[in-house]
């Protein structure tokens, strides 16, 4: 099928080159200038685990390309997939600036009949919208149609390409044959389609992730009551998970949610619901959770150091706000990073993908590192914001030796505590129950 993605962001890129590697002909389309010139000389502007891979074995089966010629990829194309950004506004909503003015183009290049795919997170409502621009510039015959994504990054390249399922918002019967032809190759043992209304797709994608945040806020909130009464989170967790109804999927305590689709997300359908006159006191608690517990965070580090950090220095282990991306938007590590300077402290980060990133944010305000160790030279204390693998087993005896005072605020709960303690750190970490240091200094860590 010859297809053209107008957006070469975190998910158009996914997309387009995912539906090349699936046999399609795909255009990828970016107004970006030195973008384009990067992906056609093969240098990938993010980093996704097999991505780059992909995008060069499509380029040289000539299934994938890269242009601004934004009429030309139109033109050639049975469907169009608008993966532009939604940047959030200041009243929260979702920016369609480029959603519109992607529409814009494809109405000035329209030469038959064609399938228009809202792949971006827009609101209800844009689907509308879109057609009423492109009807300005063609009379005939076209269809747009809402297919959200469910990219988890750093893992988006496998999700799209064995998705749990695909959503399609369609008013037209044979936009929606179209999309089930598109998608058909995707699903070799079992057809997983969920086919709606427009209307309902784009509210699927806002709902989905805000539940998904409200899980991450529960567990959460949970965490900072079992630290209060002395209970400890990941025992009530597992107690909890092991109920079927309730999954592990996104119930772990730590620093709360970031990255550029739940803060967004949940805003946005905020701002949607005040819109319509609804109440939305669960999405309210859901943001509030979320921004405070990076405060429950940081005041465990004003707790031992106090809020004057003048002469205090940290070392940060992971900037990006996951694992396996080096993308940094509305990653806890900002927030932590900003109050930590801004009461006097020095940072040395280190962060497998994201120091790029980084110092697009800080430049010289913070030590990059040259690996994690790198980090601890005369340390007062290392915190560990984002659970990379490479964090999780590393050589305490050498860690120990490098910082000036063995303290570790574990975010993420990777390490045990007992163990921690017995090697001879100060260990704070999420919800945790209290282990007291007189209960195991006498344990050999043979019998741990």
């Amino acid at each position: 099928m010859q297809i053209c993605v107008i957006g070469t962001g975190y998910v158009g890129l996914v997309a387009g080159t995912c539906l090349a590697d699936m046999g399609n002909d795909v255009i990828c389309v970016d107004t970006d200038v030195s973008k384009i010139e990067q992906l056609n000389k093969g240098l990938v502007p993010i980093y996704e685990p097999g991505l780059e891979e992909l995008i060069k074995s499509n380029v040289v089966d000539n299934r994938l390309s890269f242009t601004t010629d934004v009429k030309t990829a139109v033109e050639k194309s049975l469907v169009c997939f608008i993966a532009v950004g939604t940047p959030q506004s200041e009243d929260g909503s979702a920016d369609l600036e480029y959603v519109l003015a992607a529409a814009e183009s494809i109405g000035q290049a329209m030469n038959g009949y064609k399938v228009i795919v809202n792949k971006s997170t827009v609101p209800v409502g844009t689907a509308d919208k879109v057609e009423t621009i492109i009807r300005k510039y063609y009379s005939g015959e076209f269809d747009v149609v809402s297919n959200p994504e469910f990219l988890k990054q750093g893992a988006a390249v496998e999700d799209f390409l064995k998705p749990d399922r695909i959503v399609i918002g369609s008013n037209s019967p044979k936009a929606t044959a179209v999309m089930q032809e598109l998608y058909a190759s995707f699903f070799r043992t079992a057809s997983r389609f969920v086919i709606m209304d427009v209307k309902s797709a784009e509210m699927t994608k806002y709902a989905a992730n805000s539940f998904l945040a409200l899980k991450i806020s529960f567990a959460n909130e949970m965490a900072n009551i079992c630290e209060k009464i002395g209970a400890d989170a990941e025992m009530v967790r597992n107690g909890m998970c092991s109920d079927k109804r309730i999954g592990t999927q996104f119930f772990f305590p730590g620093l709360g949610y970031g990255g550029s689709c739940f803060p967004k997300d949940v805003k946005a359908l905020l701002k949607t619901a005040a819109d319509c006159g609804c109440e939305h006191r669960i999405l309210d608690a859901i943001n509030d959770v979320n921004k405070e517990q990076r405060k429950v965070f940081l005041n465990k580090i004003f707790k031992r150091f106090g809020s004057d950090l003048t002469c205090k220095t940290f070392a940060v282990w992971g900037l990006s706000f996951k694992p396996k991306t080096n993308d940094i938007r509305m990653a806890p590590s900002i927030t932590i990073i900003n109050e930590l300077l801004k009461r006097g402290a020095k940072i040395r980060a280190f962060d497998p993908k994201a120091m790029e990133s980084a110092y697009n944010i800080w430049g010289g305000q913070i030590y990059y590192a040259k690996n994690s160790y790198d980090t601890l030279e005369g340390v007062d204390a290392m915190l560990l914001l984002t659970e990379w693998n490479e964090f999780r087993r590393p050589d305490f005896d050498r860690m120990k030796s490098l910082m000036k005072t063995p303290v570790i605020f574990d975010g993420r709960n990777q390490y045990e505590a007992e163990r921690m303690i017995q090697r001879g750190f100060e260990y704070y970490c999420i919800g945790r129950k209290p282990v007291e240091s007189r209960d195991i200094l006498n344990t050999s860590l043979s019998q741990v």
